[in-house]
């Protein structure tokens, strides 16, 4: 016995019918689509009907400390001043810059005082040193070069980082900087939970 051809084997699973009745029993690439489409969004809501886990899971409440970093009166532009927070442990070096122009997150009248943790988010390089007041920007990291602009909050303008530069969030109270949380993970840290 010998196989089918290709042309019998087509001919063995088309359809039989003929003008009017073809066109109702075969399906158009647009019928198609459209009933594969309709079928994936029914999966899809038949799936997420159910309770969602983000319900169950409970929130966790973080509490950073109130530490007092600088006066207003004493800040000149483009010259940073340094501290730790959200505590004295690694990695926990940021500055403190009054940039002259208005900062994301920034305090002050002009809202042009941002503070930053100093860590780079790559691979933990130290830019204690890599304020550029010309640009705004802290960097290049001396590992791999990211640059960091800090009237954007921290965002990542170059170099191998995913992640934006962890932005320390500011308070004042008449002359007195206060740092009073962190927005971004630190590097080396899992979270910047204080317990």
């Amino acid at each position: 016995m010998n196989a089918p051809t290709a042309m019998e084997m087509e001919k063995s699973h088309t359809c039989s019918c003929s003008g009017k009745a073809k066109k109702a029993c075969t399906m158009n690439r647009r019928q198609f689509l459209f009933a594969s489409g309709a079928t994936t969004f029914t999966v899809m809501v038949t799936m997420t009907a159910g309770k969602g886990k983000a319900e169950q899971v409970p929130a966790l409440v973080s509490t950073y400390p109130r530490k007092k970093i600088a006066k207003l009166s004493e800040l000149k532009q483009d010259e940073p001043v340094t501290f730790e927070y959200p505590d004295e442990g690694e990695y926990a070096s940021s500055i403190l810059v009054k940039m002259g122009k208005e900062g994301g997150g920034g305090v002050g009248k002009d809202k042009d005082i941002v503070a930053f943790n100093l860590t780079c988010t790559h691979q933990g390089g130290d830019m204690t040193d890599g304020y550029k007041p010309e640009h705004k920007v802290l960097g290049p990291c001396p590992l791999h070069l990211s640059t960091y602009d800090l009237t954007r909050h921290g965002i990542l303008v170059s170099g191998q980082a995913y992640q934006s530069l962890p932005q320390v969030l500011l308070e004042v109270d008449g002359d007195d900087v206060y740092a009073v949380g962190m927005f971004g993970l630190i590097y080396g840290r899992y979270d910047n939970l204080i317990s």
